[in-house]
Formats: C-alpha cells, structure tokens, sequence
C-alpha cells in the first residue's frame, strides 16, 4: 500500500552532513520512501560508508564532497549534482556544529566558525539550489534548526544565536521563494542521542536534568525526526511554508 501524500519515488534528495547522526538517519528516512539521495559531506571515508549502508538496504545513493562554509565549492558542487546526477527537488540543510564555552571566554575563532557552518551554510546551499527549483517552479527546502532557536543554556551562546538564525532565515526564505512554487520549512530537534550530543549522553547529570525538563522525560532517537522530514519533503505539506516544526518531546513548551 502506498500513500501519495508520503510517497517521495521519483524525487532527489541532497541532505548536507549526511555521514552520521541526524543527517544520516533523514537520508536513510527519505530513501526509505521512495527518495534517492544524495550525500554531501567532508570526509570522504565516512560519506562512502554511509552510502555503503544505504546501497546495501536496496536504496538509490550518491555523494557529492563539497565544503558547505566554502560559497564557491557549494555552488560548483550543486551545479554538479543538477548536471551528473539530476535535478535536486528536495535539499536537507543539516550540517551543523557545537562547540562549548563560557560566553566571556568564548574562542573568537570558534564564533566565527560557527557562524559558517550553522547559518552561512544554509545561505549558500541554500540559495545555489534555490536558483534551479525557481528555474523548474517547485522544489522542498527543510532547514535543521533546534530548540535552541527559541531557548538558551549557559555556554552555546553563539550556538543558540546560529540556530535562531536558521528560524529566522528560513522565514525569509519562504517570504522570497514561496511565489515561485518553493516550500521552505525548518525542523528544530530538541535532545536527541547523537555523536553531537554524546558528552552529554554521557553525563548522568545532565541527563537526569533533562529527563526531568522534558515532558517526554527521555533523550529522543534520530529516527523520530523521519516523520517530520517525509512530511515537509512530501505532498502532504505543499501549503506549509515558512514554519519551524519542533520535534522535541515538549521541552519548548514546559517550565
């Protein structure tokens, strides 16, 4: 049986840090409906792993190695995949990093990198696929943004300041690009099991803070954010534009 409204064959996804954690878990969502994608990251050896994971479950798989904080390699390595492999009706921007100190003695260069990587990168990915989906009139944009877009914890300042970014950026996205047939929405994880989050994973005390904090009271699995993506991927969104779906367990919403 098959749902129309979920069903992504025929589409082409590009997901960007795709080799592990939430990345990889929507590549390998998206592909398990029907989706063939495509893996973007840095590292060679782990992008071809992960691929490896995805050919051998029988799903449709390509990597592109490009650095997404670099303006002019995204736009190289995007006009490559619209012309090796084929038009991208659906971007992932997913690459991200976390990096932790006090505000006061936050490393400048540290701010800066964050900044290219959490925000800069989905401009330029972002708007490099844009041109070719207003050129064909339709296309999905999902931005990976977090519940610290609307919350804040001592040191991730400049982290919660990127994220906030992401929410804001994908509104402007969706005020520019919905008249040309563009969906651009953002999904906003709250604490999920990733390499990202492992330090925290492993301290009992936070852990124990955070089931209490989350009405949920657990840590969520990168699985459960493969709803939300098939959905704002899909059909089944083609009136949501410009909205942040979080997928936290109710951390945002809980004193």
């Amino acid at each position: 049986m098959t749902f129309p409204l979920f069903d992504l064959s025929g589409k082409r996804a590009l997901v960007t840090g795709s080799s592990q954690g939430i990345g990889f878990a929507i590549a390998a969502g998206l592909a398990a409906h029907g989706a063939e994608v495509v893996l973007n990251g840095r590292d060679e050896g782990k992008i071809e792993a992960a691929a490896a994971r995805l050919a051998s479950a029988g799903h449709k798989v390509h990597t592109a190695l490009f650095d997404v904080t670099d303006a002019a390699a995204v736009k190289d390595g995007v006009a490559a995949i619209e012309r090796d492999i084929g038009p991208i009706d659906i971007l992932i921007n997913n690459a991200g990093m976390q990096f932790r100190s006090p505000l006061e003695d936050f490393p400048i260069d540290k701010w800066e990198l964050l900044l290219k990587t959490n925000i800069s990168s989905v401009f330029y990915v972002g708007q490099a696929v844009a041109v070719h989906m207003i050129a064909r009139g339709k296309g999905k944009i999902v931005n990976i943004a977090s519940v610290q877009s609307e919350l804040a914890r001592p040191g991730i300042a400049p982290y919660t300041a990127t994220k906030g970014a992401v929410k804001n950026l994908t509104r402007g996205m969706c005020a520019d690009w919905a008249k040309h047939g563009l969906q651009v929405n953002a999904i906003a994880p709250g604490y999920f099991k990733t390499p990202l989050n492992q330090a925290l994973v492993d301290n009992p005390e936070f852990s124990s803070w955070l089931e209490k904090r989350t009405p949920a009271a657990r840590w969520g699995n990168v699985d459960e954010l493969i709803g939300a993506a098939v959905f704002l991927s899909g059909n089944a969104s083609s009136f949501v534009n410009g909205h942040t779906l979080y997928v936290d367990g109710g951390i945002t919403i809980s004193l």
